[in-house]
């Protein structure tokens, strides 16, 4: 039966690592006993197997605090998570050929990003459907709470961003489980206002600092302490903005289901099961009878019988998980395969053709473009299992077959 590791840390509390059989990079150790340093950690650090180096604190850590938040540690894609339908289709109600599935999820949902003076962003809505401008009209009062106290978070990108995917790591995949049968699922999270309440906060955050003349081991872990000026402002807009991720989720679903729908001749439902799950985010939670801040930063709740989901790379085998509420790790499970290499890194490694060959299986983008993505770039999905069988249990096992990415 795995378990964890601890990391002692001489400034700070000790740090519990799900990392058996798994490379863990050095910077990632350093950032991890920084972070455990600060006063308002409580008891311990909870490090999944697919930690990395991140940018203010690691990617794969859970991080409980009493009475004070580290934005850069929540980070700015705020709410990014998973969200998973598993449909009544089975494999042979697919078509042979899967790329015009792959062309109508394109179609139906806006991704990636293009740049330049008087060109419009490819991921962003021209015209948004009425389905995003419903949804958009319920999330728009909580937007004029947070912009009447912090008006250049006004012009942002959050409409036309609405029911929209993104770039880097997110993706609409379809997928087969262990029985065949067809599931839909995708990741992104609160997309460019989510970035812009991230980014403005961690800068206040630091402005408190420099006023305090507070010492820290790295500047991006500048905290707000409840009861400071901006606390309760950056709950606020978190949350909110947490909620838009959760609300973009459900809308790309509907969006993708409806696309399938068109490209294939057999009715299905698709109510089954439906998972909408966070893993980049903050919520107060009671742990060890104290009311503590969660920071989950590529990480997963996985309280007792909570289902999750755990991805793995664009050519790997994703899991559809059952939590066992494991205590220890404040009820956390990885978010994912997690890195083994920066993104330019796997760009300088690998060819077009290594990535061709990863992902012959796959209907999905084989150009140069998305090398950064490669499966080659992220850790085992397997062996960050085996390493966190003391968290979750298995339910459900997804292979790829269409992968839609920015």
């Amino acid at each position: 039966m795995s378990g964890y590791q601890v990391l002692s840390s001489h400034q700070g509390v000790p740090i519990k690592l799900w990392t058996q059989g798994v490379p863990v990079q050095a910077e990632a150790k350093q950032q991890l006993l920084n972070t455990a340093q600060m006063p308002f950690i409580f008891s311990h650090l909870a490090v999944m197997p697919d930690v990395h180096l991140g940018k203010g604190s690691t990617i794969g850590s859970v991080i409980p605090t009493q009475k004070a938040i580290i934005p850069a540690a929540v980070g700015v894609d705020l709410g990014c998570g998973m969200m998973a339908v598993r449909t009544s289709l089975m494999a042979e109600d697919l078509p042979d050929n899967l790329a015009s599935i792959r062309r109508a999820i394109e179609k139906a949902v806006p991704h990636g990003r293009s740049f330049g003076r008087g060109k419009r962003d490819v991921g962003a809505w021209h015209e948004p459907p009425k389905s995003v401008d419903q949804a958009w009209a319920k999330l728009l009062p909580g937007f004029k709470k947070i912009t009447a106290k912090h008006p250049r978070l006004e012009k942002t990108n959050n409409r036309l961003h609405l029911g929209t995917l993104g770039t880097g790591n997110h993706f609409v995949e379809l997928c087969l489980d262990e029985t065949n049968q067809v599931w839909v699922m995708l990741h992104s999270g609160s997309r460019g206002v989510g970035n812009a309440i991230g980014t403005s906060f961690i800068e206040l955050a630091k402005q408190d600092m420099q006023r305090q003349q507070m010492n820290l081991p790295d500047e991006d872990l500048a905290y707000l302490q409840e009861g400071s000026a901006f606390f309760a402002d950056y709950v606020e807009a978190v949350d909110w903005a947490q909620h838009y991720a959760r609300v973009n989720r459900e809308l790309m679903m509907d969006h993708t289901l409806a696309a399938l729908a068109q490209e294939i001749d057999t009715p299905f439902t698709s109510v089954q099961e439906a998972i909408n799950c966070h893993h980049n985010y903050v919520q107060q939670e009671q742990h060890f009878g104290q009311q503590l801040w969660i920071t989950r930063k590529g990480a997963v709740s996985a309280r007792r019988g909570q289902l999750g989901i755990i991805p793995g790379s664009m050519g790997a085998k994703s899991f559809i998980v059952r939590g066992l509420g494991n205590q220890q790790s404040f009820n956390s499970c990885s978010h994912g395969a997690g890195r083994v290499m920066s993104r330019n890194q796997a760009k300088r490694t690998f060819t077009v053709k290594d990535h061709q060959q990863a992902t012959a299986h796959v209907e999905c983008r084989k150009d140069a473009g998305v090398l950064d993505e490669t499966p080659m770039a992220y850790k085992d999905i397997d062996a960050v299992m085996a390493a966190q069988q003391d968290l979750v249990e298995i339910v459900h096992t997804l292979r790829q077959v269409v992968c839609v990415k920015g």
